[in-house]
């Protein structure tokens, strides 16, 4: 296949083009873009070292890609993570931070200004499309803020683009929520060949997590649903090779946020936060392995880098391969409410340490929640617990109360339960963590620092409710006490 421009130049304009040079590109060597984006998956793919799994096709988009090691979504939950990767803001900047903020009848609107990554390619002559797995089929949005699908998206598929149109498409995967639905498991079950197949035998737990067959399952399970999103990945390879699209497609892959597990998804923790994030175009750049601190919103300024389109001043994503691009010196990842669930937690990820404010120290690590309070191993951590089964680390995850800091070592605590704010020798550390979190709070404009009004939340609640309750009215009524339950700890400053 023909190749756009001679690899060694390519490589060589894009480590040295700035946001301006760009301009000498010309139209027809702007390269086609895929986001391939899975759900709830933290990183456990082969490239990254999990032994239980194939992977061949993320493996190899890894090895023939640029793979950055430390990449951070800024939400651990999906609609504030996409409102954020869609705008290239952080969600907290734009007042997008709360779980599916948007739903009821009071709307958030998006900063006078600020448009969306496929608004911008479209006007720039790209044909953008959001899709799934399955051709046709539209793939997941959820923005907490009003907008027009169709103003974002030409369709859902790329072959509903003009005769040589550029394309910028989103490929949406359902990732670790095949598991979550039987049929959908089933599906996951009869397309791995069965010598593939993880059995919870095999399993070894994070240290946080119990010891017992519910948690083993659902890993085992998760795993499984690792090695059949990759043959959906390889799914997007073949097709791109058939339709001899490789050679002009830049693919980003990444997941947006991490496994939906008792100390994953909607915590601050590496398992809810840390990604895996691969930039694939060998005919584009060298293929590499770095260890810089990226957001996942970086993914949207790369993209308009990409493109030819100018960076808007106001973003905060940054432009990986800019010739000024310098590694982020610190990530901050941010937890608002999720649901019924108020909560408010920061993070700070800087060199090897991790820092976590909690804003509501006072209320349990696990605050009711009909999401997750939903899976089948919650009630067994409940009752582990309620019997006085679970050992020390264990009850980091039920704790009653949390603590107001957390600091710590990634290197020689990976799994982040030794908590060492309290810790003397690391006093100097904990400052600096603390400043750069002030900061940040104050530079990016961080809407958190301020309740959620009681009519949105109520709006979005109400919304909630009524559709839950057309299918399961119990677990509307659960959700209706976790509300309650919510406003009660509000009013009594918990």
């Amino acid at each position: 296949m023909t190749r756009i421009l001679p690899l060694l130049l390519v490589v060589l304009f894009f480590s040295g083009c700035s946001n301006n040079s760009s301009k000498e590109m010309k139209p027809d060597e702007r390269p086609n873009i895929l986001w391939i984006v899975v759900e709830d998956m933290s990183s456990h793919f082969g490239y990254q070292g999990e032994k239980l799994v194939k992977t061949p096709n993320v493996d190899r988009l890894a090895s023939e890609g640029i793979v950055f090691r430390n990449a951070y979504v800024s939400a651990p939950v999906c609609s504030a993570s996409r409102s954020a990767m869609i705008t290239g803001m952080f969600q907290t900047s734009i007042g997008a931070h709360h779980h599916r903020s948007s739903r009821g009848d009071l709307k958030i609107q998006l900063p006078e200004g600020i448009k969306t990554i496929p608004e911008m390619l479209k006007s720039a002559g790209y044909y953008a499309c959001n899709g799934t797995e399955k051709a046709g089929q539209k793939g997941k949005e959820d923005y907490n803020f009003e907008y027009d699908s169709e103003a974002l998206y030409d369709g859902t598929d790329w072959s509903g683009r003009e005769n040589g149109q550029l394309f910028f498409a989103q490929v949406q995967l359902r990732g670790g929520k095949l598991r979550n639905v039987p049929k959908w498991q089933e599906e996951v079950l009869g397309g791995l060949d069965s010598s593939l197949i993880v059995v919870p035998d095999e399993i070894t737990l994070p240290p946080y997590y119990p010891d017992v067959p519910a948690f083993r399952e659902d890993w085992a399970d998760y795993l499984n649903n690792v090695q059949y999103t990759d043959k959906e990945v390889g799914a997007i390879l073949a097709r791109l090779e058939e339709e001899n699209l490789m050679d002009n497609t830049v693919i980003f892959f990444i997941t947006d946020h991490g496994i939906s597990q008792a100390r994953g998804k909607q915590f601050l923790y590496d398992e809810g936060t840390r990604v895996p994030f691969i930039v694939w175009a060998p005919d584009y750049f060298k293929p590499q392995i770095k260890d810089d601190l990226i957001s996942h919103i970086d993914m949207a300024a790369t993209t308009l880098q990409l493109a030819d389109i100018d960076i808007p001043k106001y973003m905060d994503a940054n432009p990986l391969f800019d010739k000024n691009y310098k590694p982020r010196d610190y990530i901050v990842c941010a937890r608002d409410r999720c649901d019924e669930t108020v909560d408010h937690i920061r993070s700070v990820r800087k060199a090897n340490f991790k820092y976590i404010k909690n804003y509501l120290p006072n209320r349990p690590f696990l605050q009711p929640c009909a999401y997750k309070d939903g899976k089948l191993w919650m009630p067994v951590l409940k009752e582990l617990d309620r019997q006085g089964n679970l050992n020390e680390t264990q009850q980091l995850v039920t704790a009653k109360i949390r603590a107001e800091e957390e600091l710590y070592d990634l290197t020689n605590d990976p799994y982040e339960v030794n908590n060492l704010a309290s810790d003397e020798n690391y006093t100097e550390t904990l400052k600096e963590m603390r400043g750069v979190l002030e900061r940040w709070i104050s530079e990016t404009g961080d809407h958190g620092i301020n309740p959620e009004p009681v009519e949105m939340y109520d709006s979005d609640m109400k919304t909630y409710v009524n559709t839950i309750s057309r299918n399961n009215p119990e677990e509307a009524k659960i959700i209706e006490q976790n509300i309650a339950t919510m406003k009660k700890w509000a009013d009594e400053g918990k």
